[in-house]
């Protein structure tokens, strides 16, 4: 039986006074996950824009402004999370944050490594905000990554960063590459955004036959524009089928409760249904593709009489 115990953190936005202040922050937030035992822990989607409040006060609202003055901050976030994983020998999701690239900017999330190795996974598909006012580019490349496990056992996983999780392909590419798992950090600012994530979240795991972790931000943060209001509640998913819940819902903290929700997912179980399950998604992913041809438009009647 192979399990593995990840943390998913519906995280608060606080107006931090300094970098000390931020170090502190997510020193204790990593310490806290690591002492409940996860091995991986996922910040949310957009949860480095916290860093906004160490800009001069100016940038606060300024959506295109704070984007290449956040770079400056950019080395000592990346150097703090790699210490953090080190030090508690855990994998790290970061918050993802808006990182210059070919004369642009994209949304990053950084993965890291119990030793402090670092990769990244970027947004492949942007919302209206973030192409129409944000000017958040496309991000290249999917990426499975290889979590070492006790035991010589690995965790396979990807990252679909908020509205990457609401199609298909990225996860149906992710999980042919490998990954039992889809991390899904989300930033949405009003419930119905919450719930599309939320619903393309428990699709992708039916669909893959496999897990996924759905970390929100959380914020009432009137200082600043960038994240002025986040909601959501951190959840576990998992495809409703035999050992697995009826709900497709492995675990779910409360509504706008910051914190982690620390969670077993046991891979033996999805890895069993994918092979004999009730219905067998995965296996007919191929079958769902190409069986359906282009669409018939057929009329169901003449013309409607008065």
């Amino acid at each position: 039986m192979t399990v593995v115990r990840v943390a998913a953190a519906a995280y608060p936005v606080d107006r931090l006074p300094d970098w000390a202040a931020y170090q502190a922050k997510l020193a204790g937030w990593v310490a806290d996950a690591a002492g409940q035992g996860a091995r991986l822990l996922v910040f949310p989607e957009y949860a480095a824009l916290e860093l906004i409040a160490l800009l001069p006060p100016e940038l606060h609202h300024d959506i295109l402004g704070m984007r290449p003055a956040l770079q400056a901050l950019l080395p000592g976030f990346l150097a703090l999370h790699a210490r953090l994983a080190r030090e508690h020998g855990v994998g790290i999701v970061a918050g993802s944050v808006p990182v210059a690239q070919g004369g642009g900017f994209v949304n990053r999330a950084h993965v890291f490594g119990p030793d402090g190795t670092p990769a990244q996974q970027d947004k492949l598909l942007m919302t209206r905000f973030e192409a129409e006012e944000w000017d958040i580019a496309p991000g290249e490349g999917v990426r499975v990554f290889e979590l070492p496990l006790p035991e010589g056992e690995v965790l396979r996983f990807g990252v679909a960063i908020c509205y990457d999780s609401e199609f298909p392909t990225l996860a149906r590419r992710l999980a042919e590459g490998g990954a039992e798992l889809l991390v899904v950090p989300s930033f949405t600012g009003g419930r119905a955004g919450y719930t599309r994530v939320r619903v393309g979240s428990m699709a992708r795991a039916l669909e893959t036959q496999g897990y996924a972790v759905h970390a929100p931000l959380i914020a009432d943060a009137a200082w600043t524009y960038a994240v002025e209001t986040a909601v959501g509640a951190a959840a576990l998913y998992a495809p409703a089928d035999d050992g697995l819940p009826d709900s497709g819902i492995v675990a779910e903290g409360g509504w706008n409760a910051p914190g982690w929700l620390v969670g077993d997912l046991d891979l033996s179980l999805t890895r069993r249904v994918r092979r004999e399950g009730h219905v067998l998604n995965w296996r007919d992913r191929a079958a769902s593709e190409t069986r359906p041809g282009p669409a018939e438009v057929v009329r169901l009647a003449g013309a409607v009489r008065g």
